[in-house]
């Protein structure tokens, strides 16, 4: 099977993308910050990067909670909607996070919906967690939101089917040894014929980003399991959401 290795741009860059994940209650994305928020205690006015914002719906969230907040994506279209919303303390800049940004700027970075693990090789995924460490000041957090690789590739559904609108998405999953992939084929009238897109995501755990965070001055405080922070379990939690501190300047 032939996979371009920068799949994800043009796919993170389409209308589709955000209506397959997207389209849905703002509720989940408000009560995973509010959870988040009680847990990080982070002070009023504090400097936020949302590191693969997208379209912005976390960045926005956030500054509605009197934060200052950066949002970076490598999708173009995503970033000029999200320039809509900014204002005094919002931001959005069109950037790939596997280069270097802003030195000892932020106070927390957050990196939501597995919006990591697509890259080709193990030096692009360390290039991108040590864009985001030295973005943050000593003690700054960085909260990172991925899927729990042992649970996905236990309740793998090869073969499912989505409708959104007139729009009808036919989703394909498998995996290997070190990746999951989504063939996604989508039918639109609005199209003359279907259009694919194929996901390849890496099956980093817990340990896997244990020690590439170390590596880059970053150490694991707390892990949780799912959208309500309950306690993480390699074999029944839905998520992996890992908060560390940049405890060394490098």
């Amino acid at each position: 099977m032939y996979l371009s290795s920068e799949w994800f741009k043009e796919w993170f860059n389409s209308p589709y993308y955000h209506q397959l994940y997207f389209e849905r209650d703002e509720k989940e994305a408000a009560q995973l910050i509010s959870h988040l928020l009680g847990k990080l205690q982070l002070k009023p006015g504090s400097r936020l990067i949302d590191v693969g914002c997208g379209r912005g719906r976390h960045a926005r969230i956030l500054a509605g909670k009197g934060f200052d907040v950066t949002g970076i994506d490598i999708a173009p279209d995503s970033i000029a909607f999200a320039k809509q919303f900014e204002q005094e303390q919002l931001h959005f800049y069109l950037h790939d996070m596997r280069r270097p940004c802003w030195i000892n700027y932020f106070d927390c970075a957050f990196n939501f919906f597995t919006s990591f693990g697509f890259f080709k090789t193990k030096r692009e995924h360390h290039d991108a967690i040590r864009t985001i460490a030295q973005s943050l000041q000593r003690d700054g957090l960085f909260v990172l939101d991925y899927i729990n690789t042992v649970y996905t590739e236990a309740h793998l559904i090869p073969d499912t089917q989505k409708k959104v609108g007139d729009t009808v998405f036919y989703l394909t999953k498998w995996a290997d040894e070190t990746h999951f992939f989504k063939r996604i084929r989508i039918e639109d009238p609005a199209v003359p014929s279907p259009l694919t897109y194929t996901e390849r995501i890496e099956k980093f755990t817990l340990n896997d980003f244990t020690d590439m965070f170390a590596l880059h001055g970053l150490r694991v405080k707390d892990v949780y399991g799912d959208y309500s922070l309950n306690a993480y379990d390699e074999d029944q939690s839905p998520r992996l959401l890992i908060i560390a501190s940049r405890d060394e300047m490098i």
